[in-house]
């Protein structure tokens, strides 16, 4: 039992540790916030937007959608709406708004979003391209805010800033908590290293001829590193097949030589999981995309050609990957160790870990939420000790995911499942 408690000791000294390299990420982010508020907007004039909106049985909630886009009343717009076989009244939804060629609606075979994501992009004639999910609800300047994060030639994505729009019960304030700590603080941060990983599927932009240089597979890459992930595109820039496709198309965008971006302003209201079964299936699926997104750029990891990015990626692999892992064998050396009665030792520095930790997070939470100025979320901060609980829960998520993986099981897109509620109103 001696041993056990080394390794217990040496687990929470690693796990701690890992975790304590997350303090860049403050001076990082207010300096992202202190260029911003600076920085005057790369683009003046009105360039061709096009949107497009992939789904499949989304009947509950893409009317708001496409209302909410066309209340924006950005004058170069085009709406692409990309029904993906669905069984209930989503492509009838649809029809009722199309009008060429401002609106045109495209019904396919269901193929999964990535195939829809395509299909739509086909078609596109705009400069730039939005992709969004068909639960988001934009605010009246969403756009012009994405268009902003464009500061430069060299930017060849941006991502937009999802928060919750159902917030009517526990588990959807507790993700409240988490999109303002867990994404718009840290990629305010990601950003400004341009290593920002993803660009999420709920709101994200790209320049159209970077998109162009992935299909084509125009990477100037060695031909000793070709993967699959890096072949041409024949059908489009997203990966058919793939659980993580914004995710895996980001990582392309880096592997083109372009950086990308984050609005934090640009915000778009989309629905969060409000079941633990629908935020189970919707964090494995996220997971097991990383995890196919990493084997695919496994090259890049540690490559000086792609800057800091080359370095954050192995660092992010061990938050995303190894310390779940870790943080689950010690939990498990904290029951067995109480069991066998060194509990007391244990305990106390588990207490001590449990303080920090509760203490850590309440100040990240405040801290997020001033950034993104968004003070009435405050009143959810009685949600942090329920992190926890939270945390051992994607812990296990990304066990699941990997023996997912490995044994090879079918991927499927498991979406969460719409509620059509909408307690948090435009901004």
């Amino acid at each position: 039992m001696i041993l056990l408690l080394q390794i217990f000791y040496l687990l929470s000294f690693v796990i701690v540790t890992v975790g304590a390299c997350s303090l860049i990420y403050f001076p990082l982010a207010l300096i992202f916030a202190w260029r911003s508020r600076h920085a005057s907007a790369f683009r003046t004039d009105s360039p061709l937007v096009s949107i497009i909106i992939p789904a499949y049985n989304e009947g509950k909630v893409i009317q708001n959608c496409i209302e909410s886009i066309l209340r924006t009343g950005y004058p170069a717009l085009e709406l692409i709406l990309v029904d993906d076989g669905s069984s209930d009244d989503t492509l009838a939804t649809m029809k009722r708004y199309e009008n060429p060629p401002q609106i045109r609606v495209v019904a396919k075979a269901n193929g999964g979003k990535a195939s829809a994501l395509n299909a739509g992009m086909c078609i596109a004639r705009g400069e730039i391209l939005f992709f969004v999910d068909a639960d988001g609800i934009f605010t009246h300047n969403t756009i012009r805010e994405m268009l902003n994060g464009f500061t430069s030639e060299k930017v060849g994505a941006v991502c937009g800033n999802d928060e919750p729009v159902n917030l009517d019960r526990v588990l959807t304030q507790l993700l409240c908590l988490q999109t303002h700590s867990g994404t718009g603080f840290v990629r305010r941060g990601l950003a400004l290293m341009n290593c920002l990983t993803i660009v999420s599927g709920n709101i994200g932009a790209f320049r159209r001829d970077v998109l162009q240089k992935i299909v084509d597979g125009d990477h100037d890459i060695p031909s000793h590193t070709i993967t699959p992930a890096t072949q041409p595109r024949k059908t489009g820039p997203f990966l058919d097949g793939s659980l993580g496709e914004d995710l895996e198309l980001t990582w392309q965008v880096h592997r083109a030589g372009y950086r990308v971006n984050f609005a934090p302003t640009a915000i778009v209201l989309a629905e969060v999981p409000s079941t633990i079964k629908s935020l189970w299936k919707q964090r494995v699926r996220w997971a097991r995309g990383y995890l196919q997104t990493v084997r695919l750029h496994q090259d890049m990891f540690f490559n000086p050609k792609y800057g800091l990015m080359g370095f954050y990626l192995p660092l992010n692999f061990t938050n995303m990957v190894i310390i779940p892992i870790l943080q689950l064998v010690t939990a498990g050396l904290i029951l067995l160790l109480g069991v066998t009665g060194y509990g007391p030792i244990a305990l106390e520095v588990v207490g001590l870990i449990l303080w920090l930790g509760i203490g850590m997070t309440l100040f990240t939470s405040v801290f997020s939420i001033a950034l993104d100025r968004a003070w009435k979320d405050l009143r959810y901060i009685y949600v942090i000790p329920l992190l926890i609980l939270y945390s051992l829960l994607l812990d296990m998520v990304m066990v699941w995911a990997i023996m997912l993986e490995t044994s090879g099981k079918k991927a499927e897109w498991n979406k969460v499942d719409r509620t059509g509620i909408v307690s948090r109103k435009e901004i």
